[in-house]
């Protein structure tokens, strides 16, 4: 594991607009985003190694965030130092289930 601030987080965005709806996540999805975008992870254990409850779950990585309150749920190509963030949601949320629909 390496630190270089040219990993890409796509899209930002996504933080930003949860952050809005809801503030108290703002810190947390913060925190997370500069470990991952100055961390280049070479693999999902390396990845588990700074974030422990990290999980991969149908082929995308959920992190738990803010004390496990929010999930943000992200498919990262570690070979192209990509992480997309395809969803944050709530916990209540994120147990419906409707983040796996295609």
């Amino acid at each position: 594991m390496r630190y270089n601030p040219a990993v890409h987080v796509i899209t930002k965005k996504r933080l930003v607009g949860f952050a809005v709806r809801y503030p108290a996540s703002r810190d947390p999805l913060l925190k997370w985003y500069r470990i991952v975008s100055q961390t280049d992870f070479s693999s999902f254990p390396a990845l588990r190694s700074v974030f422990g409850s990290a999980d991969q779950v149908e082929g995308l990585t959920v992190f738990d965030i803010g004390g496990n309150k929010y999930r943000l749920i992200a498919a990262i190509h570690y070979n192209r130092r990509r992480v997309y963030i395809r969803h944050v949601l709530t916990h209540a949320e994120y147990d419906k289930d409707k983040w796996k629909e295609k």
